[in-house]
């Protein structure tokens, strides 16, 4: 069984990355990966907006704060936005610890996300 399971799909209002599974150090190159096409594919998406969706993800450690940490800040060079989707302690207590919370968009849904 895989730990991590990652798929991104472009849509009318961004390129959304549904992440569920463990993130961890033997994981995030594969989150990894998938962010980096989400990205590619954002930079001729009308909207060039990544959602990256961690509702279903059980395990948060410091290997994916660094693979969402490097995905938003290489948006950020080319100028395509990146919004996080998480509601719940495994992933946001991480987040919160390294005061990532200052840098990331974080939205309780992906609606939110979508709509903000």
């Amino acid at each position: 069984m895989d730990l991590l399971d990652v798929g991104h799909e472009s849509g009318e209002e961004a390129v959304v990355v549904q992440v569920k599974g463990d993130v961890d150090s033997s994981t995030a190159d594969h989150l990894r990966d998938h962010l980096t096409a989400a990205l590619d594919v954002a930079t001729t998406h009308p909207k060039r907006l990544v959602v990256v969706d961690l509702q279903a993800v059980n395990f948060f450690g410091s290997a994916g704060l660094n693979a969402v940490l490097d995905c938003h800040e290489s948006g950020r060079a080319v100028g395509t936005v990146v919004r996080l989707v998480a509601d719940h302690p495994q992933v946001l207590q991480p987040i919160r610890v390294t005061e990532l919370d200052r840098i990331f968009a974080i939205y309780p849904t992906v609606s939110d996300a979508l709509q903000r």
